[in-house]
């Protein structure tokens, strides 16, 4: 599989990855049962009239991909490519509600149309009058990687020069209300919650936008090169040091040669064994965790793409996402690995290397 360089990146999630001030300082989340992203100022990319019919997730979206587009200079993208846990599930809401509040009658469509998992990717090529292929993935865990996996596909065939990638969900509250009652979702509760050291049933629900432009070629905005996703659906933990290394064989990379790996522990008791276990084999890597910041959804590896790409041009770790780890490594960061799995399932690697 042909690798590719992330030339923009934007990053709309619970800390100020917008504003570009998260490897300074991070807010701390830890007393919140419900982690929302932070809203940038919407009426600077998409006209007033409009924010008040999109769903969170697409103004995000829309944010992110234009910021992603500014840095990377990308005057035409060859795609659209986006990765979505559970879509536009507001407006599904939305739709629902209203669906049984006038007794299936006298119903517009408007927050039905709004609420399939392509609305996302329609916005955006709606805003940038984009006729290029339009794709998106709906793959529980394994969404953006699915729609990472696609791009590198596209780059191997030739078939593109620049492409936007991203990886967005929203909160809503029924949904929300339903993932706490089977236990999905830990139950509210007060006081500081340390995930990745206290670990029980549940995690802590996030959300988030980030969209990164992927091009065949570096460029002075590159952050990095992708050169490999893995995904699979199903592993048993004895088996996951085998599919980590056979992953790292592939790419001609032994263990020692990963200088951070970033793993999605979420403080479940149920599946954080899974990150025990590849972690276990890292014996001189520096460990970094993210979700104990963003919380936790579908697509967050995508935010772990963002902080890697940042941490691979800036070659800085900030301290707030080792945990109780300590640097392990202090030479220049070369390569990169991203483990993440959710509820056991949609197991993936995402390999970086530094340009």
């Amino acid at each position: 599989m042909n690798s590719c360089f992330i030339n923009g990146i934007g990053c709309v999630s619970a800390q100020n990855t917008f504003e570009n001030t998260f490897f300074e300082d991070a807010i701390d989340i830890s007393n919140l049962n419900i982690v929302k992203a932070i809203k940038p100022n919407y009426k600077s990319f998409i006209p007033p009239a409009s924010i008040r019919r999109m769903s969170a997730g697409v103004k995000n979206s829309i944010v992110a991909s234009s910021v992603a587009i500014k840095e990377a200079s990308a005057d035409q993208l060859d795609g659209i490519i986006v990765g979505t846990g559970l879509g536009c599930i507001q407006d599904s809401e939305n739709f629902l509600n209203k669906m049984i509040g006038y007794n299936e009658e006298y119903l517009t469509p408007t927050a039905f149309i709004q609420s399939t998992h392509n609305t996302v990717s329609g916005q955006i090529a709606l805003k940038l009058k984009c006729k290029a292929y339009n794709f998106t993935y709906v793959n529980t865990g394994g969404s953006f990687q699915s729609a990472l996996i696609d791009g590198l596909l596209m780059f191997e065939g030739e078939e593109a020069n620049n492409i936007l990638i991203g990886g967005v969900d929203e909160h809503a509250e029924y949904t929300n209300k339903l993932y706490q009652a089977i236990g999905y979702y830990r139950q509210d509760e007060e006081g500081k919650k340390n995930i990745l050291k206290q670990r029980k049933s549940g995690v802590i629900p996030g959300e988030g936008a980030s969209y990164f432009v992927l091009g065949n070629e570096q460029s002075d905005s590159t952050y990095a090169k992708i050169l490999d996703v893995q995904l699979v659906n199903k592993l048993d933990q004895i088996d996951l040091p085998s599919f980590i290394l056979d992953f790292l064989s592939k790419n001609e990379l032994k263990l020692d040669e990963i200088d951070v790996v970033i793993l999605g522990n979420n403080g479940d008791d149920e599946f954080d064994t899974y990150y025990d276990e590849a972690s276990s084999i890292f014996e001189s890597s520096t460990l970094l965790y993210y979700k104990h910041l963003f919380g936790e959804f579908l697509t967050s590896s995508s935010v772990a793409t963002y902080i890697a790409a940042k941490i691979l041009r800036e070659q800085v770790i900030p301290e707030h996402l080792l945990g109780e780890q300590k640097v392990r490594k202090s030479d220049k960061i070369g390569n990169i690995l991203i483990y993440n799995q959710y509820r056991g399932k949609d197991h993936s690697l995402i390999l970086m290397e530094d340009v």
